[in-house]
C-alpha cells in the first residue's frame, strides 16, 4: 500500500511537468517557434484516442472477451491506413474556412446554422458525459486501490460513499482547474493550443512506457515469457473456458459493430477533432501519421492480453475487478514503484482526455450554445461593449467546470452499472450520430439545413431512449420495467429490443435503430427541396476542397472603420490590430489604413470571427455591418447547375465541347490582350499629349507676356526667357524619347562603339544630376565606381541609361530624407552597375511589366493630376540599349524597402577583336 500524500504528490508534480511543458511550448508558438510543427507530435497527439478505457479497461475486455478488445482499434487503423483521405480532407476545408469545433465544421456546411450548431453541441456534450465520467471512475479507483490494498481490492459503489469523502469530486475539481489553466488563459484567433498539443504528445509517451513497463514485468517478471503465460493459462478451467468461449463465432458477432463505432469515434469524437484537424499545423503531417499511429495502437495494446491472462490466474476466487489488473498485479508483488509509475501513466490517459474533451466541448458551448443567446439579449448590453473577449475566455472557463460537474454526477448516478469498456461505447455511439452529416456534408453538396437538422434529432433521440436511459435504469434512477417491458409498458417499445428487434447486443441494436433513422431523416428531409443560395455556396466550399474554399463568399463589402473594432470586440483591439496589419503586409500594403473596402476583407474579418466565437456567428456579426448585395439570376443558376448537363452529353460531344473550351479561352485571352494593348495605346497618347502640352502652354505664355508688355523689366525678362528655354529643352528631351523608341525598335538606331569606361560614365552622369539631388536633398553616393571597368559600347547611349535610372531613383525617393546608392564593380567576365533608392519600392507582379512600352509600376501616378510620373518609356528604351550590347537589365525590390535596378555588360572582347551587337 502507498501512502495517500506519496500519491497526492506525485500526480500534482507530473500535472506541474505538463503545465511546464505546455507553457514553454506556448512561449515558442508567441515567438514563432513551433514545438508542435512536427509530424511526429502530430502522430503522438493522436494518442489522446487512447484513454483509460484502452489503459485499464481493455484488460478487462480481454479478460471477459479474449481478443475482444481488438475492433476498438481496428477502426482507427482502418481510418487511417485506408481512408486518409477523408480526414485530409477535412483538414484542408477546416483550414479555409477557419473551423474552430465539429459543431462549427457542421454548421459552416449546412449555411452556417447556429441552430445547427447548437444541436451539435448538445448531442456532443450529452453524448461525451459518460466519457468523462469514465475517466473520473478510473483515476478514483486507481487512487483507491494505491491507498487501500490489499484490504480494500474492489472500490465502493460511487453511491455510497459521503459526497466530501468521495475522490472522484476532488479529481473532478483538480480536472478542471488544470483545464481551466491549460486551454483558456488566453484567446486566439486561431483556436489552437500549442501547449496542450506538446503535453498530450508527451502524456503519450508516458501512458505508452508505463502500459509497456507493466507488460515485460507481467511476462518476464512473473512468468518465463509469453508461452508460459499461455500455457499456465490453459491449465486453468475458468481461464481456459473464457478463451474458448471468446474463440467461437458467435463472439464476433459484435466485431463489425465496434469496428465501424470506433472508426466514426477516432475522426468524430470531439476531441478527436479538435487534435487531428484543429490544431494540425501542416496537412502534410497526416503522410506521416497514417502508419504511426496505427503504430501507436499496436504497441499500447501489445501486452493486453498476457495482462489479462495472468491477472485471471493470479486472482482466481478473489473479486478483483479485471480492469484493476494493471494496477493490482504489481501491487500484488510489492511493486509500489512500479504501481505508482502505472497510475501515472493511467493518470495521463485520464487528463489527456479531459483536458482536450472539455476544451473543444467549452468552445462549442460558448461559439454555439451561450454566445448565439446573449447577443440576441438586447437587455444585456453586449452591443455597446468594445472588449467582449474576456466574457468568452469566462464563459469557456464556466462551461469547463460545468461539464466535468456533469460527468461526475452521471459518475455517482450511473457510473457503476458498467464497465469502462461499456461507459465509453456509449459515448461512442453518441459521436457516431455525427457521421451522416459529416461524411455526407464532404461529398454530397444535396444535403440541406433542415435535412441534417432531422438527422441528427432522430439518431439523437433513438440513441437516447435504446443507450443512454437504460443506463439510468440499470442504476436504479428509472424503474426497472422501462427496461423490461418498454415505455407505457408496451413490450414494441422495449428499448433493447426496439420493434421487436431481438438477437443483438444493446450496441449494436442502438447502432441499427439510431443510425438508420439518422441516415434516412438526412436524405428524405433533403431532398424534399433543392439547397437555398447560401447552402449551395457553402456545399460547394466543402466538397469542392480548398481550391474552392478560397472563393469568398461576400458580395458586399465594408472597410477597416467597420471591421476592425468588431474583431476588436471578441479578439481584444491589440490582436485584431495585429491580425488586419499582417494581412495589409500580405496584400503588398504598407499598412492597415491602406487596406480597400473590398470582398476580400470581409471575408478574411469573417474567418478571423469565426476563430473566436464560430463560424455561424461570425457570419451573423459580419452581415450586421456589411450590406450584401444579392446575387443575380445567372450566378445562382451557375450555383445549382451541375451534373444535368454532363448527363446530357456524349463522349463525342464532350470531347467537342473541351476543344470549343479551349478555343474560346484562346480567343478570350487574346482579345484580353488586345484590349490591354488598346487601353496601352490610349494611356500613352493621353500620356504624352499631356507632357507636350504642359511645355508648350508654359513656352505661349511666357512668350505672350514678354510681346504684350515690351518695357518689362530686364532681370524679369531674363527669367521668363530662362523658362521658355526650359520648357523647350523638356520638350525637345520628350520627342527625343519617342523618335529613340522609334528608331531602336525599327533597327535605324546609329551606334558609335568604342571601348568605354562605365565608371567614368557613372561619375559624368552623376555630376550632371547634382544640383538637381542637392535642390531636393537626396543624398547620391557612388561606391566602389573605380577605373578600369572597360566595355564596348555606345559611350553617349551609356550615358542615357545611367541618366534615366538616376532619374527615375530620384523621381520616387522622399523629398527630404531620400538616398540614391550607385555601385558599380565587376568579374573576370563583366561589369555590375546598381542604382539603389530608399523609395516606395515596387510590387512583385510589376517587377517585370515596367520594363514593357507605355508600362508603369503600380503606385508612380502622381497624387494630383492621377497622371504617370513620366511616359513609360525612360525604362523600355534603356533595356534596349543594354541588351543591343548582350548585357541584361533588371529591377530588384521588396514593397515598402526601395528599389534597386542593375544592368551587367560583357567586359572588352580579346583577342576576336569582335564588339557586341554585331558591330
Amino acid at each position: 500500500m502507498l501512502q495517500g500524500w506519496v500519491i497526492v504528490l506525485a500526480s500534482f508534480l507530473y500535472l506541474g511537468i505538463l503545465f511546464a511543458i505546455a507553457w514553454y511550448a506556448d512561449r515558442r508558438a508567441d515567438t514563432g517557434r513551433s514545438l508542435i510543427a512536427s509530424p511526429v507530435v502530430y502522430a503522438l497527439s493522436l494518442g489522446v484516442y487512447c484513454t483509460t478505457w484502452t489503459f485499464y479497461g481493455s484488460v478487462g475486455r480481454a479478460a471477459a472477451s479474449g481478443i475482444g478488445f481488438l475492433p476498438i482499434y481496428l477502426g482507427p487503423t482502418l481510418l487511417f491506413a485506408l481512408a486518409g483521405f477523408v480526414l485530409h480532407k477535412m483538414i484542408r476545408v477546416a483550414k479555409a474556412n477557419r473551423i474552430t469545433s465539429i459543431a462549427d465544421f457542421v454548421a459552416s456546411r449546412y449555411g452556417k446554422s447556429q441552430l445547427l450548431g447548437g444541436l451539435v453541441t448538445v448531442i456532443a456534450v450529452i453524448g461525451v458525459i459518460p466519457y468523462i465520467a469514465l475517466q473520473l471512475k478510473a483515476v478514483s479507483n486507481s487512487f483507491a486501490i494505491l491507498t487501500s490494498y490489499p484490504e480494500i481490492i474492489m472500490p465502493a459503489t460511487a453511491g455510497a460513499v459521503p459526497l466530501f469523502q468521495d475522490s472522484a469530486l476532488y479529481v473532478a475539481m483538480i480536472l478542471a482547474a488544470f483545464t481551466i489553466l491549460f486551454g483558456t488563459r488566453h484567446l486566439d484567433a486561431t483556436e489552437r493550443h500549442e501547449g496542450m498539443v506538446a503535453a498530450i504528445a508527451v502524456e503519450s509517451v508516458v501512458k505508452l512506457a508505463a502500459f509497456l513497463a507493466v507488460g515485460v514485468f507481467v511476462i518476464w517478471g512473473m512468468h518465463d515469457g509469453i508461452g508460459d503465460i499461455f500455457a499456465q493459462a490453459a491449465k486453468v478451467p475458468e481461464v481456459a473456458r473464457r478463451l474458448a468461449t471468446a474463440d467461437s463465432p458467435a463472439a464476433y458477432g459484435t466485431w463489425g459493430t465496434l469496428i465501424f463505432l470506433s472508426l466514426f469515434a477516432a475522426l468524430l469524437l470531439p476531441r478527436q477533432f479538435q487534435i487531428a484537424v484543429v490544431e494540425n499545423v501542416d496537412p502534410s503531417h497526416l503522410r506521416r501519421a497514417v502508419w504511426m499511429f496505427p503504430l501507436y495502437l499496436f504497441l499500447i495494446n501489445l501486452f493486453v492480453l498476457p495482462v489479462a491472462l495472468a491477472g485471471l490466474m493470479h486472482f482466481q476466487g478473489a473479486t478483483v475487478d479485471a480492469d484493476t489488473f494493471v494496477l493490482t498485479l504489481p501491487m500484488a508483488h510489492q511493486q509500489e514503484a512500479l504501481a505508482l509509475f502505472v497510475y501515472i501513466g493511467g493518470l495521463s490517459a485520464a487528463t489527456g482526455m479531459v483536458i482536450v474533451e472539455t476544451i473543444a466541448l467549452s468552445t462549442m458551448v460558448c461559439n454555439d450554445l451561450v454566445m448565439p443567446v446573449l447577443l440576441r439579449l438586447p437587455v444585456l448590453g453586449l452591443a455597446a461593449r468594445a472588449d467582449l473577449s474576456g466574457l468568452l475566455l469566462e464563459i469557456r472557463r464556466w462551461a469547463i467546470a460545468i461539464i466535468l460537474g456533469l460527468g461526475y454526477l452521471y459518475f455517482r448516478v450511473a457510473g457503476e452499472a458498467y464497465a469502462l469498456v461499456s461507459i465509453g461505447l456509449i459515448s461512442f455511439a453518441a459521436v457516431a450520430q455525427f457521421a451522416p452529416v459529416v461524411i455526407g456534408g464532404l461529398f454530397w453538396k444535396g444535403g440541406t439545413r433542415e435535412g441534417a437538422l432531422a438527422g441528427l434529432a432522430a439518431g439523437f433521440v433513438l440513441w437516447s431512449y435504446t443507450l443512454l436511459l437504460p443506463s439510468f435504469a440499470k442504476s436504479g434512477w428509472l424503474p426497472d420495467g422501462f427496461i423490461a417491458h418498454g415505455l407505457f409498458g408496451n413490450e414494441l417499445l422495449r428499448p433493447q429490443h426496439l420493434f421487436g428487434l431481438t438477437g443483438l447486443d444493446e450496441i449494436t441494436h442502438c447502432l441499427v435503430w439510431s443510425l438508420l433513422a439518422n441516415l434516412g431523416a438526412y436524405i428524405g428531409v433533403s431532398l424534399q427541396r433543392v439547397p437555398n443560395v447560401r447552402e449551395a455556396r457553402q456545399a460547394t466550399l466543402f466538397v469542392g476542397g480548398a481550391e474552392a474554399a478560397g472563393v469568398s463568399g461576400w458580395r458586399g463589402s465594408a472597410g477597416v472603420a467597420d471591421l476592425l473594432p468588431l474583431a476588436g470586440r471578441f479578439l481584444g483591439l491589440d490582436r485584431a490590430q495585429d491580425a488586419f496589419t499582417r494581412h495589409a503586409q500580405q496584400r503588398g500594403l504598407r499598412g492597415l489604413e491602406d487596406l480597400p473596402a473590398d470582398t476580400r476583407l470581409v471575408s478574411f474579418a469573417e474567418t478571423l470571427l469565426a476563430g473566436a466565437i464560430g463560424s455561424a456567428s461570425a457570419r451573423a456579426m459580419v452581415a450586421s455591418v456589411v450590406t450584401e448585395e444579392p446575387l443575380g439570376i445567372d450566378e445562382v443558376m451557375n450555383i445549382l447547375d451541375e451534373a444535368s448537363q454532363v448527363r446530357a452529353y456524349t463522349r463525342e460531344l464532350e470531347q467537342k465541347s473541351l476543344e470549343l473550351t479551349r478555343a474560346t479561352n484562346d480567343l478570350r485571352e487574346a482579345n484580353a490582350r488586345l484590349r490591354e494593348l488598346d487601353r496601352m495605346k490610349d494611356d500613352f497618347i493621353s500620356t504624352v499629349t499631356h507632357e507636350l502640352r504642359t511645355p508648350l502652354t508654359s513656352i505661349r505664355a511666357f512668350s505672350e507676356m514678354l510681346q504684350e508688355d515690351p518695357k518689362i523689366d530686364l532681370a524679369q525678362r531674363a527669367r521668363f526667357l530662362g523658362i521658355i528655354v526650359s520648357e523647350t529643352v523638356r520638350l525637345s528631351r520628350l520627342i527625343n524619347q519617342i523618335l529613340d523608341l522609334a528608331k531602336l525598335e525599327s533597327g535605324r538606331a546609329e551606334w558609335t562603339v568604342a571601348a568605354v569606361d562605365v565608371a567614368e560614365v557613372v561619375r559624368e552622369a552623376a555630376d550632371s544630376l547634382a544640383a538637381l539631388f542637392a535642390e531636393k536633398h537626396v543624398a547620391l553616393e557612388l561606391d566602389g565606381c573605380e577605373s578600369g571597368l572597360v566595355v564596348a559600347a555606345d559611350r553617349d547611349r551609356l550615358m542615357q541609361v545611367m541618366v534615366n535610372l538616376l532619374s527615375n531613383a530620384l523621381k520616387f525617393v522622399p523629398a527630404e530624407g531620400g538616398r540614391v546608392k550607385v555601385g558599380a564593380g565587376g568579374t573576370a567576365s563583366e561589369v555590375r552597375v546598381s542604382v539603389t533608392d530608399n523609395g516606395p519600392g515596387i510590387q512583385l507582379v510589376d517587377q517585370e511589366v515596367i520594363f514593357d512600352k507605355f508600362r508603369q509600376g503600380a503606385g508612380t501616378t502622381d497624387v494630383l493630376t492621377d497622371k504617370p510620373q513620366g511616359t513609360g518609356l525612360g525604362l523600355p528604351i534603356s533595356r534596349q540599349i543594354i541588351e543591343y550590347f548582350n548585357g541584361r537589365l533588371w529591377a530588384e525590390s521588396t514593397p515598402g524597402a526601395g528599389a534597386c535596378f542593375v544592368f551587367t555588360l560583357p567586359r572588352q572582347a580579346g583577342d576576336n577583336g569582335k564588339l557586341p551587337g554585331g558591330v
